[in-house]
């Protein structure tokens, strides 16, 4: 194994910072032989069969082409459940583990009626139904492929989530949709502009319908969600939204004057105003 490990660190130096190349080993080994990181020190001199070395073989030469480690496995961890990945949806991010922690500290009931827009690889909802199995859970996106992502992760963890397509820019429902508790949703929120910043990890990758806003209207998506909110949340309901750093007053502003009460802004682990809740005017 040791062999491997310095085989690793090797292709990817220069490639990666020496942090991310441990975080990579650790990954690895957990997929491989679901090695803790002390099993990794425990059991450095275990030899490593032959179709295992050529895993990681295949493994390292798509991170030397910048995949991301989660679409390369086709799994990742949120919220301590595993979740299948695919370029078809956004990598769950632990900024979302805070969102969702956030929305089961706050309810009161253990059977509210929610629904997640933009759902994407599902973690949102089937991390919700996990921890509040009499919650009647919904959730919708654009993407039909994603859709199918969120299905077979429901599946994968053993929960009842009702998905289905929905445009939220134009959000045709049923009379008979009904009314929810709450209103949870990761957005598109990041700038076209943005892009000169971020990672060739997540633009070359990603789905980017799922990401990118125009720089000229970057709240395109909370004025939609706050439109439909106020129409199906029931009296007292909440609404959860993962915002942008950059655009938190802004954010708390547009709610506020939609009408919405109790809005407050929230810092993720990082002190970044990741996230915001407001809740509906009681009649």
């Amino acid at each position: 194994m040791q062999a491997s490990i310095k085989y690793i660190r090797k292709e990817l130096n220069g490639l990666y910072h020496e942090g991310e190349i441990e975080s990579l080993i650790r990954i690895i080994f957990e997929k491989l032989r679901h090695y803790t990181l002390s099993d990794l020190m425990l059991k450095e001199n275990v030899v490593l069969s032959e179709r295992e070395s050529q895993e990681i073989k295949q493994i390292v030469a798509r991170l030397k082409k910048q995949e991301p480690i989660q679409y390369i496995l086709g799994e990742t961890e949120f919220y301590g459940l595993t979740f299948k990945v695919s370029p078809n949806v956004l990598i769950p991010r632990p900024e979302t583990e805070e969102l969702v922690d956030w929305i089961l500290k706050s309810r009161q009931t253990t059977a509210p009626r929610i629904l997640d827009v933009g759902t994407g690889s599902g973690c949102i909802p089937i991390s919700l139904k996990k921890h509040w199995p009499k919650a009647e859970i919904l959730a919708c996106d654009i993407s039909e492929d994603a859709l199918d992502v969120a299905r077979e992760n429901a599946g994968l963890n053993k929960t009842e989530v009702a998905f289905f397509h929905l445009n939220i820019l134009n959000p045709l429902l049923p009379e008979s949709f009904g009314g929810i508790d709450i209103l949870v949703s990761n957005p598109p929120y990041v700038t076209e502009s943005e892009k000169e910043v971020m990672s060739n990890l997540v633009l070359n990758n990603e789905p980017a319908r799922a990401l990118f806003v125009p720089d000229e209207d970057p709240l395109v998506f909370y004025q939609a969600l706050a439109t439909f909110a106020l129409k199906h949340l029931r009296d007292g309901g909440q609404l959860f939204l993962e915002i942008n750093e950059a655009f938190g007053k802004e954010s708390e502003a547009l709610l506020k004057e939609s009408g919405f009460s109790n809005v407050t802004l929230r810092k993720d682990i990082n002190g970044k105003n990741r996230m915001i809740f407001a809740e509906r005017l009681r009649s």
